[in-house]
């Protein structure tokens, strides 16, 4: 069973619509969003909370709840208390408010940062006890700003903060944010491979058909592989060499992490990762 950490796909489902829902829970996603936000009309939401709470305790489930000050976010949390093993709060711009989430539910939280003043303040929300990682909202983001949500330079810098705040708080890399088109598969993995090279380890997802492109494109290569392995297999507590190139302890850290994430579980010489905090 994937967890939160290690998830690479992550796909959104209406949970207005229970038999989607099952579909979702059915596909090969590492874990389904089941939406209670965007994806469903007002008139839908009662309907929508109450499909939510009858899969939320599938530990495969995070359930998206309404953004706090929304007239639906209390009774989303009054719902899901002691019942979803995970929650996904959207618009999370401060501390406080994923705190409380996790305080009055006991749920993990994945806190969707999508627009300026949750960027600004990501270091504070990757701090808060009840995250276990951060997500990227890019759409939502780049309406406020603007922008283009495919321009990879005109989101790089924020998607970047997201990395730094999930490093500097020992938190697992970030979630990037959906790929709205669902006929451009190319475009699905320029984007996944994009956010790759910025740090990012995980997806949403909006449709089933992007899981494998985004499992692949996230991948390390073969080649990727083999440098790691000879890496780790030359490594020395001091500095030693390979193909010319110095091998020292960063080198060997980044080889390792990679290990880990084809292999599972720790990698041989793997650092010890004591900046992180305990979850």
């Amino acid at each position: 069973m994937t967890d939160v950490a290690s998830a690479r796909t992550l796909l959104f489902v209406p949970a207005d619509r229970s038999d989607r829902v099952a579909k979702a829970l059915a596909s090969p996603a590492d874990l389904v969003v089941v939406d209670l936000e965007d994806a469903v009309a007002a008139a839908g939401k009662a309907v929508a909370r109450d499909v939510a709470v009858s899969v939320a305790a599938d530990p495969r489930v995070v359930v998206r709840v309404n953004a706090a000050g929304t007239p639906w976010h209390d009774t989303d949390l009054r719902a899901l208390a002691r019942v979803a093993h995970t929650l996904m709060l959207p618009k999370a711009e401060d501390a406080a408010a994923v705190v409380a989430l996790g305080r009055s539910t006991g749920a993990a939280v994945v806190a969707l940062v999508e627009t300026a003043r949750g960027v600004l303040h990501a270091a504070e929300i990757a701090a808060a006890d009840p995250v276990v990682r951060l997500a990227f909202g890019s759409m939502d983001l780049a309406a406020q700003l603007g922008v283009d949500p495919r321009d990879d330079v005109a989101l790089a810098p924020h998607r970047a903060t997201l990395v730094l705040a999930s490093a500097a708080e020992g938190l697992p890399p970030p979630v990037d944010g959906v790929f709205a088109d669902l006929s451009d598969e190319e475009g699905l993995r320029a984007e996944t491979e994009a956010g790759r090279r910025l740090g990012y380890r995980a997806k949403l997802c909006v449709h089933p058909r992007q899981l494998d492109v985004v499992r692949r494109a996230l991948a390390p290569t073969p080649d990727e592989v083999a440098w790691a392995r000879e890496v780790v297999a030359v490594a020395t507590d001091g500095v030693s060499a390979l193909a010319g190139h110095m091998i020292d302890a960063p080198v060997v850290a980044r080889a390792a992490a990679l290990l880990r994430a084809v292999d599972g579980g720790p990698a041989p010489d793997a650092p010890k990762e004591s900046h992180a905090r305990p979850r």
